[in-house]
């Protein structure tokens, strides 16, 4: 496991990692197709087909989390149809277990978004879990998505923290490896992002199921 005598810093992602990432692989793989079939008049297999295609090509960019981009770009009104299913956002288990661990122990924790900040308001007040966090920052602020390195270098210098004595802890892998690069010592792949399939093999990196293995590991 993990000596937390040894970290001075949390960094947590958000969807996926403290959230079960189902609401929104249900919301762009499912909804969003359904509603755009219904606009462009096409079956729900075409708009699923565009629409797959079209998110492929922004991934890993501002665009892809950009609830204003894709509004404009799909005319129709994203935020609006993630308030019409905010009852499907949850927590994912143990998370809250962990978080107050970390304030028990005094331990600087943020969260480090892709998310839009319009949703990232939506999902805390769903789950009200803000409280818990120094600070929360999205890729928007700094005006890099978290694949790339100059996302890092700008919140540290932004967050003021030790990368040495950080642990971070997302489930896309591709991020984690921009993070290792970047030199966060302790790193984690939070397995099961979305509690209703498998995840991929994280070769290289420590993976957790359940923050209730790291809770225990605080206290």
């Amino acid at each position: 496991m993990i000596d937390f005598s040894e970290i001075s810093v949390v960094l947590l992602d958000m969807d996926g990692t403290l959230l079960d990432k189902y609401f929104d692989d249900y919301f762009w793989e499912h909804l969003v197709p359904e509603k755009y079939s219904e606009k462009h008049n096409v079956t729900f297999g075409k708009a699923k087909e565009v629409l797959l295609a079209l998110y492929k090509t922004h991934e890993g960019t501002l665009n892809w989390t950009d609830i204003d981009f894709w509004s404009r770009e799909l005319n129709l009104d994203i935020p609006a149809l993630k308030e019409q299913i905010k009852h499907l956002i949850e927590v994912h288990p143990h998370v809250e277990d962990f978080l107050k661990a970390l304030k028990r122990q005094n331990k600087k924790v943020y969260m480090l978004t892709n998310a839009h900040y319009k949703v990232l308001d939506i999902k805390l007040k769903k789950t009200e879990i803000g409280g818990y966090f120094d600070r929360c920052v999205t890729s928007f602020e700094i005006g890099y998505p978290k694949e790339m390195i100059e996302f890092w270098e700008k919140t540290e210098r932004l967050l003021g923290f030790d990368k040495h004595t950080a642990l971070f802890i997302d489930d896309t892998i591709e991020i984690l490896h921009t993070a290792k690069r970047f030199g966060i010592k302790h790193i984690f792949f939070k397995a099961r992002g979305n509690s209703k399939k498998e995840s991929p093999e994280a070769k290289g990196f420590s993976s957790i199921r359940d923050f209730g293995e790291l809770a225990r590991a605080i206290n």
